[in-house]
């Protein structure tokens, strides 16, 4: 029998979120590679994504960076090889991971601004790749 699931309600919640997200993506095997060479301080890195969707879902004004940078930055350490299929890799661990653990309009929320986000992160990386 499953137990009902409630929204993402805190930072608390995105806390939890963020961490099992994570777990998964430092295990998966595209995607673990990257990351756990791209971040140096986990539990410093986790913060800050905690942080960057509680701004995107809450409007508290806890993160301070530019994920499209970022993620430049990561694209170049990789030889530019980033491609769609990571970020479909990542939106899919995103998605079973918010359903795991949440249901109601934050969680979708969530999942909205993160496809979002994956878009325009793919479009700005090739952007990038094609100035310099």
């Amino acid at each position: 029998m499953d137990k009902h699931k409630c929204d993402i309600r805190d930072k608390e919640d995105l806390t939890i979120l963020v961490t099992q997200f994570y777990n998964k993506v430092r295990a998966e095997r595209t995607l673990g590679p990257i990351f756990n060479k791209a971040i140096r301080d986990w539990p410093v890195h986790l913060q800050h994504i905690t942080n960057f969707w509680e701004t995107s879902l809450f409007m508290e004004k806890s993160y301070q960076g530019n994920p499209v940078t970022a993620h430049q930055k990561v694209d170049d350490q990789e030889n530019n090889s980033l491609e769609m299929e990571h970020f479909g890799i990542w939106m899919n661990l995103w998605m079973e991971t918010v359903n795991e653990l949440f249901e109601g309009k934050i969680a979708d929320l969530a999942i909205q601004r993160a496809r979002d986000m994956a878009s325009i992160l793919f479009i700005k990386i090739f952007e990038a790749r094609s100035l310099s």
